[in-house]
């Protein structure tokens, strides 16, 4: 730990542009150091024999027109990992069979790093293609130059393409959340506000098998808006939620049908979570240590596990790997270290002070300057809070996006230019702000 404090003393003291520059070149060194050159798998974490998350893909693929952008990447290397990358996914087997890598465009949520194929017996995954996707086709967007970069976007473009969106509806109105080759759809759907923002622009953008429109309408039927704390938001609890989509789309001033009746948009509602969760962490219900309005971030992430002991100052439960959220939990006093700097487009001096609250508190949540998934003080173990071991590659790929949305708006822009977001949030009835300017 004392190591830790000494090596974070500079971070912390450094102008926010600098500190900001040094963490989200931390966090894109993940992809470098725990990525399969040859086909362009990352893997999920980077504990040991990881399996490879095909979301953790999606967010490589858009930080890579980061990484050219700031210098950190040659943009032909990039071009060249991005190509390779595509072509696996293009080349791998798609099937009904359980050892495949995908079937009917999507693909499995886990993949073994090596061969690509599915771990662990995992869901087809809707989310995770989704995000994987996004990332496709935000290097597309970017990769707009000759040579290389022509097939590039041709193998991007026709890997959205044979989705087939529709069969994932699975006779019903709204999208399954995933499939598995033993059991068939999930026998639970999306409810509720939540990350499939994306997924759902994208399925009904699609050229090939759309989604009827009023499929999204249908699933925002299932949206809560309450006032919580004090604050009127659109809930949805874990953290995460308010940010996945935002990391590619611009919500700033467009609507849909639903944010038109409330007065307010999906940038402003991420806001709102933000304050929530600081009122939250500051009127601290259960007692938790460290908690309070420069120290928060309740989502899903990694967290310690129940032991057979009594815990103090009263017995209290731990979850491991959990979506915990606020204010209704479950919340057990795990924060992940990652989230409030994350929020930094939404509420920029709350993220960055909390962030340098964290770093003074508990820098061991940041070695190499790239922070873990979870920790929690309320279980101590070898004289120090309980930390998540390592990095998941989540975590790293939202933060650099995060930060370079912040910083220069640089997917947003790029992606404001899609045919494809555009046409999926047109259908889906977002107006306003930049859908209604000429692309």
């Amino acid at each position: 730990m004392g190591a830790a404090r000494r090596i974070l003393t500079n971070t912390i003291d450094l102008p926010d542009d600098a500190l900001l520059d040094r963490l989200q070149r931390a966090a894109f060194a993940y992809f470098d150091r725990f990525n399969n050159a040859e086909n362009g798998l990352v893997a999920d974490t980077s504990r040991p024999n990881s399996p490879c998350s095909i979301a953790v893909v999606g967010f490589a693929l858009s930080c890579y027109p980061i990484a050219v952008r700031r210098g950190w990447l040659r943009r032909r290397a990039a071009a060249h990992q991005v190509l390779a990358t595509l072509q696996f996914f293009a080349g791998s087997a798609q099937s009904e069979q359980p050892d495949k890598t995908g079937y009917k465009g999507f693909y499995y949520h886990f993949l073994d790093m090596q061969h690509g194929r599915r771990v662990w017996q995992c869901e087809l995954s809707l989310i995770d293609t989704a995000l994987l996707l996004a990332g496709m086709l935000t290097a597309a967007l970017f990769f707009d130059g000759e040579g290389t970069e022509i097939e590039l976007r041709a193998v991007a473009h026709a890997l959205y393409s044979r989705v087939d969106w529709t069969w994932a509806l699975n006779g019903g109105d709204t999208l399954a959340q995933g499939w598995r080759p033993e059991t068939g759809f999930l026998h639970y759907g999306w409810e509720g506000y939540n990350e499939a923002t994306i997924l759902y622009a994208l399925a009904i953008g699609s050229p090939t098998h759309p989604l009827p429109a009023t499929s999204f309408a249908k699933w925002t039927f299932t949206y809560q808006w309450e006032n919580l704390l004090g604050i009127d938001t659109l809930y949805s609890g874990p953290l995460f939620t308010h940010l996945f989509s935002h990391a590619w789309i611009d919500f700033r001033g467009i609507r849909d049908q639903f944010m038109r009746g409330v007065d307010s948009d999906y940038f402003n509602n991420t806001k709102s979570a933000i304050a929530i969760q600081r009122e939250y962490a500051a009127r601290n219900p259960h007692g938790f240590i460290g908690y309070c309005r420069d120290l928060w971030g309740i989502t899903a992430g990694d967290g310690p596990r129940n032991h057979e002991k009594v815990l103090t100052p009263r017995d209290r439960r731990f979850y491991g790997y959990m979506s915990r959220g606020a204010p209704y939990g479950p919340d057990d006093g795990t924060l992940a270290p990652w989230a409030m700097l994350a929020t930094v487009p939404f509420e920029a001096a709350a993220a960055l002070a909390g962030t340098r609250h964290l770093l003074r508190r508990y820098p061991e949540v940041c070695i190499e300057d790239r922070f873990s998934s979870g920790f929690n003080p309320n279980e101590v173990e070898r004289d120090a809070p309980w930390l998540s071991e390592g990095w998941y590659g989540l975590d790293q790929g939202l933060l650099v996006m995060m930060i370079e949305n912040y910083r220069s708006g640089f997917i947003w822009d790029l992606t404001r230019g899609s045919s494809v977001i555009r046409t999926g949030l047109s259908r889906a009835g977002f107006s306003g702000g930049w859908l209604d300017d000429a692309p």
